[in-house]
């Protein structure tokens, strides 16, 4: 998942010159190229195939051989910026983690009570994708558990970007058996209304909370994030709506998402695989992925669009961390469940 800042490939974290959007319209998908469930199959199969040799070797991918965990390299948390996306992503292809595997993760993964709450969110979704329980988390060498989700809790939220705000609600969100312990800083409740009241006009969310850079990442993210906290509030209601038709205008006609800098669009798997997450939090939204169009001269399907960064050694098209790309674009067809809708998203486990 969830992520530490993304430089520009994969948008999260850039200025954003948001440029004029075309109105959305639901048009006839008969132009649109989908992606056939033989295409959805070879194009995972490699990603998959790929990401196995990377946790079997413990090594990065791309050309600079960094390892995937290790105290040395990542000194403030262990792993790489996308370990816990990558280690849900084998997890939802069926990987079965090792002892072996285990071992490796909690040898090397830096988190404590004192972690700040975007480490303290992507931990608790990655050890969770292995099989650890983060309400009991033991490090190794260490005699004491400690509870990674209280500690999550205990975090103010207030001065965090919408970005970590809605990391944490995912986080704290994703397993039912979570409860919010006494004196937290706040509620799955009050911490939906901290990233409702950071929207901004054009329906959207920004990670400097300014207009002028929302982006589809952040905003997928917040609509994910809002999804699963599962506040029945009208406000709540309403900007998640909001939020997935923001989605809907900021698609580019060929069928990826990306942001627009400088006047140029940038489009990527990675935003585009967020942008499918957000699309599957619901059943109208979710036939936009892969069943018709939503603008007209649309070429491709957004999951069309996406696996076709996939190339044919198994590594993602413009990625600078394959842990993250292949954690989110594994993610995002996990979204999709070959065509069959549910809702039960990615980051839920019970």
């Amino acid at each position: 998942m969830l992520k530490a800042k993304k430089i520009i490939v994969s948008s999260l974290t850039t200025i954003l010159a948001l440029g004029v959007l075309a109105p959305v319209a639901d048009v006839s998908a008969a132009s649109v190229k989908k992606a056939s469930k033989g295409y959805q199959t070879k194009q995972e199969k490699k990603l998959y195939t790929y990401a196995k040799k990377m946790m079997k070797s413990n090594k990065n991918g791309l050309s600079t051989k960094s390892p995937l965990f290790s105290k040395k390299t990542y000194p403030k948390t262990g792993a790489s910026a996308g370990y816990s996306d990558f280690l849900l992503g084998l997890k939802k292809q069926g990987y079965k983690f090792s002892k072996s595997d285990k071992k490796l993760v909690k040898k090397n993964l830096v988190v404590s009570k004192k972690s700040d709450p975007a480490d303290l969110s992507k931990a608790i979704i990655g050890l969770q994708a292995i099989g650890v329980n983060p309400t009991k988390y033991k490090a190794s060498g260490n005699k004491k558990t400690v509870n990674l989700v209280n500690a999550l809790y205990k975090k103010s939220m207030t001065k965090q970007t919408v970005n970590v705000q809605s990391q944490a609600l995912i986080a704290i969100s994703s397993n039912k058996t979570f409860k919010k312990p006494s004196k937290a800083a706040y509620s799955k409740k009050s911490l939906s209304t901290k990233i409702v009241k950071k929207q901004q006009s054009n329906k959207g969310w920004a990670y400097n909370d300014t207009l002028a850079s929302v982006d589809s990442d952040t905003t997928a993210m917040a609509v994910t994030a809002l999804t699963m906290g599962k506040n029945k509030s009208k406000k709540v209601k309403t900007a998640t709506k909001n939020g997935r038709s923001y989605l809907k205008k900021a698609i580019y006609k060929s069928g990826a998402f990306g942001f627009t800098y400088a006047g140029k669009e940038n489009p990527n798997a990675n935003s585009t695989a967020e942008a499918i997450m957000a699309l599957a939090t619901n059943k109208t939204a979710f036939n936009f992925i892969n069943k018709k169009a939503i603008k007209s001269g649309q070429k491709q399907t957004p999951l069309k669009s996406m696996l076709g960064y996939v190339k044919s050694a198994g590594t993602v098209k413009g990625a600078y961390d394959m842990s993250l790309a292949y954690g989110q674009v594994s993610l995002g067809a996990s979204a999709y469940h070959h065509g069959k809708y549910t809702n039960k998203m990615v980051y839920v486990f019970k």
